[in-house]
């Protein structure tokens, strides 16, 4: 199964869903206007996608429930196009739903995040149809890793 998300900086969150169950991730752009984006022309802001990570997950190891949790629990979804000092459209937090169950699953989630008062705030996350994904650089892929970093 498909999942996508923006939670901010794409290095980021792409190593968190580095998990068991998860069985890749590639980050790329999704939810802009602009066909075959770059990494450049996604920093203008101008574009309109979101830095995402997209997963594939295995049901029979990990649910969407879970996969969501991952989400919640790894970016801060009360900061409109924001994730600490990156500001901008491009890291606005984001569900990308790609089929009706998940898009009632996710709207279920963010309401269950929200009366749980652990934000504090309003939660900001957008819960929109998954559009067309654009697989980000290969530099960017597992970046972390790449550079040692975990």
């Amino acid at each position: 199964m498909k999942a996508t998300f923006g939670a901010g900086c794409f290095w980021c969150i792409e190593h968190v869903f580095r998990k068991k169950g998860i069985t890749s991730t590639s980050v790329g752009y999704m939810g802009g206007k602009t066909k075959n984006p770059t990494y450049e022309d996604v920093c203008t802001d101008t574009t309109g996608h979101a830095e995402v990570v997209q997963v594939e997950y295995d049901p029979a190891k990990i649910s969407y429930g879970e996969v969501l949790d991952i989400f919640w629990n790894n970016h801060d979804p009360t900061t409109l196009n924001r994730q600490g000092p990156d500001v901008g459209t491009q890291y606005r937090s984001a569900v990308f739903y790609h089929t009706s169950e998940q898009e009632k699953e996710a709207k279920q989630s963010l309401e269950n995040v929200e009366k749980s008062g652990k934000y504090g705030r309003k939660i900001v996350t957008e819960v929109v149809p998954a559009t067309e994904f654009y697989k980000a650089e290969n530099y960017h892929q597992q970046y972390y890793e790449k550079c040692g970093i975990v």
